[in-house]
């Protein structure tokens, strides 16, 4: 990878106490994440090297901090899929936010239907799109800036759109967890009732 020496220095110093809190107290790995952000860590799928490249670094980087702090290695691993999307189909400010390490996006693609049948809508009225969903297993939800959320087409039958949905969007929230323990990745469901973005905000 491109500065292994940046992730030794972050994995000794900084992932490693924050996976101690993380098994101790369920504590989201913030300084963790933060860190990888500042060392460059956090935007290498949005590469503009050859083909594959910034993707083989970004599972390099995944499977050296799965053994010093799994719940910061299963937050890279849904940020760095749906950065990937975002580096694909996302506008200039955002590509470019992922790609300085300031922004941190996951993925919230499954629903919470029974038997995992899509149950979120999408209606576009004008220039705005209201999304109504139950995601379940986010990673990182309600600590990622942003979600590449998926919901039926807004304007056929079949198949799946991709959006990109702020953190801070009204009407998206995090239930508290239903046993009061929380994980340490910040693994939950999050809910749309519903979600109001920008048509613009479609990704694919």
């Amino acid at each position: 990878m491109s500065n292994p020496s940046a992730l030794q220095d972050v994995l000794d110093h900084v992932i490693a106490p924050a996976g101690e809190l993380a098994r101790q107290e369920g504590k989201f790995p913030r300084a963790a994440v933060a860190a990888l952000g500042r060392a460059g860590l956090l935007g290498l799928t949005c590469s503009t090297e050859p083909e594959g490249g910034g993707l083989a670094r970004a599972a390099e980087v995944v499977a050296r901090v799965l053994p010093v702090c799994p719940a910061t290695a299963a937050v890279l691993q849904s940020h760095y899929a749906a950065a990937t999307v975002v580096e694909a189909y996302g506008g200039r400010w955002l590509r470019g936010e992922v790609a300085a390490g300031r922004h941190l996006c996951t993925l919230a693609l499954v629903e919470d239907g029974a038997g995992g049948a899509v149950s979120s809508t999408a209606r576009r009225t004008g220039g705005v799109v209201a999304l109504r969903a139950h995601k379940r297993d986010v990673v990182a939800a309600g600590e990622a800036d942003s979600y590449v959320w998926s919901s039926p087409p807004v304007a056929s039958d079949g198949g799946l759109t991709l959006w990109g949905v702020p953190a801070h969007a009204p009407g998206l929230f995090v239930p508290a967890s239903a046993n009061g323990v929380p994980f340490a990745s910040a693994t939950s469901t999050v809910v749309a009732d519903p979600v109001r973005v920008p048509a613009e905000a479609m990704l694919g």
